[in-house]
């Protein structure tokens, strides 16, 4: 390596030898686009070149078509190459310090999960019939809360009848060619508790089906969220309900369980999020209604006290 090597090289080169191999082909997939948008708008940039000044300008250019959290990911991996740069000696000094992290602002977003009463008119629609069909796989994640992937992966054996729990271990690698990978991290990997009536169907649904096969996906399938998506979508419209995707469906889950007074600490361990405070973030507008009932119940029983 030498440091008048343009940067988006560099960067290539220091993907094929850091992260080839180490990461998940989807994040993968995330800095090689990352790459494209350095030559995109900083091709002629050396390595010798960047400056906190060359830097923040690369950064506002991107930052002029994408939104700061997506800003905030480009920075980050463009941060983490520079680094081991300066660790090199290519680079006097971290021309990251202190970066400015701008961005458009936030898409308006569609409504991410139903209230109780929608989504017990959901299940009311559903086509439950005797064999698995995707109405089952919407009934799983609306009882679960499971990604998509892990739905995906799910197998005869991962059902505990005894226990009436559901194992989570892998995923199903549906973006690429098939087959299973691991979980999204190591959080991931738990057993969720599930309801009898639930299991019960499950039980017989899956019975005569190889104990080592996905049984939502058949020999050689290509399976698509969009299709999973529109198929919900389709449900959600004939039971004149708010229209969410499946993964709206983790979301709805997970926000009947705070409504119901579960704890964050229970809810993050069953939806398999790696720290309590991932699942504060998404449901933080959840949070902060409870938060204001606890404090009407707290008024009225110190009022109480006389």
């Amino acid at each position: 390596m030498n440091s008048q090597e343009l940067f988006y090289s560099y960067f290539k080169r220091w993907i094929k030898t850091y992260k080839d191999g180490a990461i998940r082909p989807v994040t993968m997939k995330k800095y090689q686009l990352s790459l494209r948008w350095i030559q995109s708008l900083a091709p002629t940039l050396r390595l010798c070149d960047i400056t906190r000044l060359s830097y923040q300008q690369l950064l506002n250019d991107y930052a002029s078509i994408h939104e700061q959290r997506t800003t905030m990911d480009f920075h980050r991996h463009l941060k983490t190459s520079i680094l081991d740069a300066v660790d090199e000696g290519l680079i006097e000094r971290d021309p990251t310090r202190r970066a400015i992290i701008k961005g458009k602002s936030p898409r308006p977003k569609k409504e991410k999960y139903l209230n109780q009463f929608e989504l017990q008119s959901l299940i009311g629609n559903l086509n439950l019939e005797k064999t698995i069909n995707w109405d089952w796989f919407i009934l799983l994640i609306a009882k679960t809360g499971l990604r998509f992937s892990e739905a995906l992966a799910i197998t005869p054996a991962d059902f505990d009848f005894y226990k009436q729990t559901l194992a989570i271990n892998k995923t199903w690698n549906y973006k690429e060619n098939g087959g299973f990978q691991p979980t999204k991290n190591r959080s991931s990997i738990r057993k969720v508790p599930i309801d009898w009536m639930t299991i019960s169907q499950f039980s017989q649904l899956i019975k005569n089906k190889p104990s080592d096969k996905p049984i939502f996906v058949s020999e050689g399938e290509k399976i698509y969220n969009s299709t999973a998506n529109g198929i919900l979508s389709r449900l959600c419209k004939s039971a004149h309900i708010t229209e969410i995707s499946i993964h709206g469906l983790r979301h709805t889950h997970a926000s009947l369980l705070l409504f119901a007074g579960v704890s964050i600490a229970s809810v993050a361990r069953r939806l398999g999020h790696s720290s309590m405070t991932t699942t504060q973030n998404t449901y933080l507008h959840i949070i902060q209604e409870l938060e204001n009932q606890d404090t009407d119940i707290v008024m009225c029983c110190l009022s109480n006290l006389q």
